[in-house]
């Protein structure tokens, strides 16, 4: 008998969810996508050390002898998820997701100059472009950066997406794929209101499937992720997203129970559905967003976390240069 990650890949793209590619071998999503925070886990892992000296050791050669530890950590940290990214699609046939330096999320100049520069890094060694998904948090200047970013080829995931106004945002700007957080929906709601949720109540599950149906109901076509899951119950209640993105944790449950998923998520149905399409501007953009505490709130503390995290990395970089560039006396 199937289990229920087998039965949910014949109505959703199933995308890991993790740096850790011994999981992606094993469980055989057709995409991955890593953020800050698990590219700066993946890191610290023994069993990745070597793609880190690797990096640090070229950024070494190309700064010079002379050259500061802080400048060559910068450098390689620029390097660093594409590194991770290169050997992931040596597992995934599809594609994988590499972040924008989340610390550029309300900049559309650098946030383009750093996409463009993650492209060419990528192309530099014969990755093709429709094999990567630039990732940038989804406030209206990311929005617009990636809007650009189509019009050159460039395909983009909009993250750190928790609101109704950076669905549709995201939608008139054509970018290739969204990425609501269902869990982080939830906890701000679980916080917010002391109850618990479950199935079909869940906040998080009710946003994507809101969010969908809209995208359907107007034949949009940016695609749908549903990301950050606390239980596999949500992930039941999203069979028929276009893609889910799932951890390694509930990729294993999903595999080791067997059984059939109803799809939950439906073109069809959608297309029934009567619902009010709304106008985007940035003035409406920044008046949804105000008025929705959860999706300020959410993509503040999203945007904070990712940055701190990238900061633990450029210190672990740092921290690892030495080890790397002094060679071990016998």
């Amino acid at each position: 008998m199937a289990t229920l990650l087998d039965s949910l890949k014949q109505y959703t793209t199933v995308v890991a969810d993790t740096g850790d590619m011994k999981s992606m071998e094993k469980f055989k999503p057709t995409d991955a996508t890593t953020n800050p925070t698990l590219i700066t886990a993946a890191a610290g892992m023994p069993e990745y050390s070597y793609i880190v000296d690797d990096v640090l050791k070229e950024a070494k050669e190309k700064a010079g002898a002379n050259s500061d530890d802080k400048a060559v950590a910068a450098a390689a940290f620029k390097t660093l998820a594409v590194a991770f990214g290169r050997k992931i699609l040596d597992i995934v046939p599809g594609r994988v997701s590499t972040e924008v330096d989340a610390r550029l999320s309300f900049d559309k100049e650098k946030t383009l100059e750093q996409a463009h520069a993650i492209i060419k890094q990528y192309e530099d060694v014969g990755v093709s472009r429709e094999r990567i998904l630039i990732k940038i948090a989804s406030t209206w200047e990311g929005i617009k950066a990636a809007e650009e970013l189509e019009k050159e080829g460039i395909h983009c995931n909009l993250t750190l997406l928790f609101g109704m106004h950076q669905a549709v945002a995201c939608a008139e700007a054509k970018v290739t794929l969204i990425s609501p957080f269902v869990g982080r929906i939830l906890d701000w709601y679980k916080k917010d209101t002391g109850k618990d949720y479950q199935g079909a109540d869940d906040p998080g599950v009710q946003s994507v499937t809101t969010i969908y149906n809209y995208y359907k109901k107007f034949g949009y076509k940016t695609q749908v992720m549903g990301a950050s899951f606390r239980n596999i119950s949500e992930i039941k209640e999203l069979a028929g997203c276009d893609l889910l993105t799932i951890a390694p944790k509930l990729l294993e449950e999903l595999n080791g129970e067997q059984g059939t998923l109803e799809r939950k998520l439906d073109p069809s149905k959608a297309a029934n559905l009567d619902i009010e399409r709304i106008s985007m501007d940035k003035e409406t953009f920044e008046k949804m967003h105000a008025e929705d505490r959860m999706a300020h709130d959410k993509l503040k503390e999203g945007i904070e976390g990712f940055s701190k995290a990238l900061e633990e990395l450029e210190q672990l970089l740092e921290k690892r240069i030495k080890e790397v560039a002094e060679p071990a006396h016998a």
